[in-house]
């Protein structure tokens, strides 16, 4: 499948780029997209063997690099691996696609579950933009952070995650005007409903929530939780937005002149930004009041 002729397009040949959370799905596909196109790219992986599935599925522009984003000597190491094979050309890119989504109600998400949900997708990534910011500045580079409708509209029993969304979303809005004197321009990607392996784990952690919270809280939840996670998967399933979509969508905004400061990728994700412009919350409560109305 081709990717689109963006206007004033930046030639990609040759250009680094670095994406965390390359290991499976959206990251994986745009690592591969992007090295097919012309990038370098540096794709983070946790794992060596990960990293050299990559590789081989890969053109000989793809570098793998052990990357986990909640761990600040991981990056500094990653940065300093990044930084010796770019040199002075610095970096075209930064793709911030690492994340978790925890999925069960508010009420059984225990505390390190919501810190590991936070420190990966926000902490962890304002991690790694400090740690490339300067070779992005050396190389007339720009920042793509990865977050997703639920970063407009919080879904019940989406709650940890969107949480982590909304802070992604707010992170870059600052760092977009904080850089702006800077020339690092900062892009927010919005993907909607996506079949990845991120919905299986989605499932099973939530199914681990709910069971470890006390016998009465879980029969709060017991009818509408599952019917939201069969819902969910359905939605995944029949959705025709793919990760190459995705991957599309961030080709262009790394190389489009004057790239948008926000791209919805997908039906859904478009329709989440409209009802947080258009509608009241108490109109979306009542939208989204049959995800919590429990089954006789």
């Amino acid at each position: 499948m081709s990717l689109p002729k963006p206007s004033s397009p930046t030639p990609p040949a040759g250009r680094a780029v670095v994406i965390t959370g390359a290991s499976s799905g959206l990251g994986e596909a745009c690592a591969l997209q992007l090295s097919r196109v012309g990038f370098h790219v540096f794709a983070g992986v946790r794992r060596a063997e990960d990293g050299e599935r990559l590789r081989t599925a890969a053109t000989g522009r793809l570098t793998p690099v052990l990357l986990d984003v909640t761990d600040e000597k991981a990056v500094r190491a990653a940065v300093d691996e990044v930084t010796e094979s770019v040199g002075a050309a610095g970096l075209r890119g930064l793709v911030n696609n690492a994340g978790i989504a925890v999925t069960a109600p508010l009420e059984c998400v225990p505390g390190d579950l919501v810190r590991r949900q936070l420190d990966t997708n926000v902490t962890g990534q304002l991690l790694v933009i400090q740690g490339f910011l300067p070779l992005l500045r050396t190389g007339a580079g720009r920042i793509v952070n990865v977050t997703s409708g639920l970063g407009n509209v919080a879904l019940p029993y989406l709650g940890a995650y969107a949480a982590a969304q909304f802070a992604k979303e707010a992170l870059s809005d600052a760092l977009r005007r904080e850089l702006a004197p800077q020339n690092v321009p900062v892009t927010v990607v919005q993907p909607g409903a996506v079949l990845t392996p991120l919905w299986s784990k989605m499932s099973e952690a939530g199914d681990r929530a709910l069971e470890s919270a006390p016998e009465q809280v879980r029969e709060l939840y017991r009818h509408t939780f599952p019917r939201f996670m069969a819902t969910n998967e359905t939605a995944a399933l029949t959705s025709r937005t793919t990760p190459d979509d995705v991957a599309r969508v961030i080709f262009r905004a790394l190389v489009t002149e004057r790239p948008r400061t926000r791209y919805a990728v997908g039906r859904d994700a478009r329709g989440s930004r409209v009802l947080r412009r258009l509608l009241p919350d108490r109109a979306i409560d009542r939208l989204l009041g049959g995800i919590v109305t429990r089954t006789p």
